[in-house]
């Protein structure tokens, strides 16, 4: 009688591990694919089409209030030397505005002295037909006077797309040669690509100058040129 349930136990064991050892084997027949993997990236160059120009207007008054209305003017009159000069106003955003004391301080170490306050308007200013970046330089520089100051021009490429096809073409037909060369060197057949992956980054060249206008010499904006680089990790499947 106690003989009955010790065998229908022992039964549902091994069952169970048969269903185990089912489950295990399965991954193992996967892991059999036999397959190449070749990493390969493509470079191509561009000449910037536009321009993005980070200014500020700052100035120092008397009182908070003096020192903003001073700098809302002044950043009133950039705008409109911007505008002038085509640059539209969807390309022209404030970054921040700021306004605080200012205080000197004494080399004897005595309490610092109030001096003022400075009121600031930062802006980021996308020239969209790179040629004329210089000009606009030279008309935000004249409208602002001595309130403004420009702290940095970089040359970029607005629509990268083209050039990013033209490196993805490279990248991947160095990875094909690559695999091919492969193939034959090992004796065997590529089949389907069965895994693809693709980074992509411009990188910048910093080349440009911007020389202050002094007298008649304009201002020159060197656009240099951009790097887009598609890197591609391609497997194909090999018999």
């Amino acid at each position: 009688m106690k003989l009955k349930p010790f065998r229908t136990i022992a039964a549902l064991v091994i069952a169970v591990s048969l269903i185990g050892g089912a489950a295990l084997a399965m991954p193992a027949s996967a892991a059999e694919t036999r397959y190449i993997t070749i990493s390969a990236t493509g470079t191509t160059t561009v000449v910037p089409d536009a321009v993005r120009i980070n200014a500020t207007v700052s100035v120092v008054g008397a009182s908070s209030k003096s020192a903003l209305a001073t700098a809302s003017t002044t950043s009133s009159a950039v705008r409109a030397a911007l505008i002038a000069n085509k640059v539209g106003a969807k390309d022209i955003a404030t970054q921040s505005v700021t306004v605080y004391p200012e205080y000197s301080y004494p080399q004897d170490g005595t309490k610092p002295v109030l001096t003022g306050y400075r009121a600031s308007q930062s802006f980021e200013i996308v020239v969209r037909a790179a040629s004329t970046a210089g000009a606009v330089v030279d008309a935000i520089v004249d409208a602002g006077t001595d309130n403004l100051q420009v702290n940095g021009v970089s040359p970029f490429v607005l629509d990268n797309n083209k050039a990013t096809e033209k490196a993805r073409t490279y990248a991947v037909g160095r990875a094909k040669a690559k695999a091919s060369s492969y193939a034959k060197l090992l004796g065997i057949k590529l089949g389907r690509v069965i895994y693809l992956d693709e980074s992509s980054s411009p990188t910048s060249y910093p080349i440009y100058s911007m020389a202050a206008k002094a007298d008649s010499a304009a201002t020159v904006i060197d656009l240099g040129e951009q790097k887009v680089t598609v890197s591609v990790t391609v497997r194909w499947a090999i018999g």
